[in-house]
C-alpha cells in the first residue's frame, strides 16, 4: 500500500480546508479536517463510529455548513452551490416513498429538476436497468428485499448522472451476500460512468476491496489520520476478495485504523 497519488493537471473536485463542524449541543465532530477528492476517484472514509465520517459527507452535499474552514469546489469556488457539480446521495436507508412506485421513487429528482415526465420515465427506466431492475419499475418498496430497495436508492442517485456520487455506509444494514453482490454491481456501475465516489464506511474489508484510495479517520473529533491508495488493479471480483495480496492489505489498513482509534502518531 502506497501514498495517495501525486494530483494530476485536474484539479479536484472538491477540496475540504481545516473544516471544523460543531453542533448546536457542543459536540464537536470534525476538526482541522483536509481532504481533496480528485475526478473519477472511489474514495472511501473509514473510521470508528461517531468520528465524523457521515458528518464531512454531508457538509460535501450542502446538508450543512461548516463551522470553520472551507469548501472548495473546482475552479476555486467557496461554497457556492452554482459551481457544485451535479451530486448523487445515497443514505444509510433507502429512503423510498412508500406509496410511489419504483419508477415513482426514481424519477422525482428529475420531476423536482423541471424535466417532462415522458422523458423522466425514460431516464429513470435506463436507471433502473443499470441496477439490474429493469422489470420492477411497477412494485413498490414494501414488495422488495433490503438488497432491492437500497438498488433502487442507488438507481434514484444516478438517475441525474451525477459527476459526484456521495454513499454513507449504504450496505451496512445487508446480509454479507447481499453486500458482496452489490460491491460488484457498484464498481461495475462506477468503471462504466467515470464519475467520483465518496463512500462512507466502518469496514476494513469493504474499503480495501472498493476503493482505490483509502482516508483513515481519528475518533471524534474526526481528522485525517492515514490517506493511502490501494494498488490493486480493476475490475476486482472474487478471486481478488480471496487473495493473499487482499489479505495483506487489509491487514496494513487495519492496523493503521488501530492506530487512529489509539491517537499515536502515523507510521509508528
Amino acid at each position: 500500500m502506497l501514498p495517495p497519488p501525486a494530483p494530476t493537471g485536474a484539479p479536484p473536485v472538491v477540496t475540504l480546508h481545516g473544516v471544523v463542524k460543531r453542533f448546536a449541543g457542543g459536540t464537536l465532530a470534525l476538526d482541522g479536517f483536509d481532504l481533496a477528492v480528485r475526478p473519477g476517484e472511489f474514495v472511501s472514509l473509514l473510521g470508528p463510529s461517531g468520528c465524523g465520517k457521515s458528518t464531512a459527507l454531508r457538509l460535501i452535499a450542502g446538508l450543512g455548513e461548516p463551522s470553520a474552514g472551507r469548501i472548495a469546489w473546482a475552479g476555486g469556488a467557496v461554497m457556492d452551490r452554482r459551481r457544485r457539480p451535479g451530486i448523487g446521495f445515497v443514505f444509510q436507508e433507502p429512503t423510498l416513498m412508500p406509496w410511489a412506485s419504483v419508477l415513482r421513487n426514481v424519477t422525482l429528482p428529475l420531476e423536482l429538476a423541471g424535466a417532462d415526465r415522458t422523458s423522466a420515465a425514460a431516464r429513470a427506466q435506463a436507471a433502473l436497468a443499470r441496477v439490474g431492475l429493469a422489470g420492477f419499475r411497477d412494485a413498490y418498496p414494501r414488495e422488495l428485499s433490503g438488497g432491492m430497495r437500497m438498488r433502487v436508492s442507488i438507481a434514484r442517485a444516478l438517475v441525474t448522472e451525477p459527476p459526484l456520487l456521495l454513499m454513507d455506509e449504504p450496505f451496512a444494514a445487508l446480509d454479507e451476500i447481499t453486500r458482496f453482490r452489490l460491491n460488484d454491481d457498484l464498481l461495475a456501475l462506477w468503471q462504466a460512468a467515470g464519475n467520483t465516489i465518496v463512500f462512507v464506511t466502518h469496514s476494513v474489508f469493504e474499503s480495501v476491496y472498493m476503493s482505490n484510495r483509502i482516508v483513515i479517520m481519528t475518533s471524534r473529533p474526526g481528522r485525517v489520520y492515514a490517506d493511502l491508495a490501494v494498488e490493486a488493479p480493476h475490475p476486482r471480483e472474487e478471486n481478488f476478495r480471496t487473495s493473499a495480496e487482499y489479505a495483506g492489505l487489509c491487514r496494513v489498513v487495519s492496523q493503521a485504523l488501530s492506530r487512529a482509534m489509539a491517537g499515536t502518531e502515523a507510521g509508528r
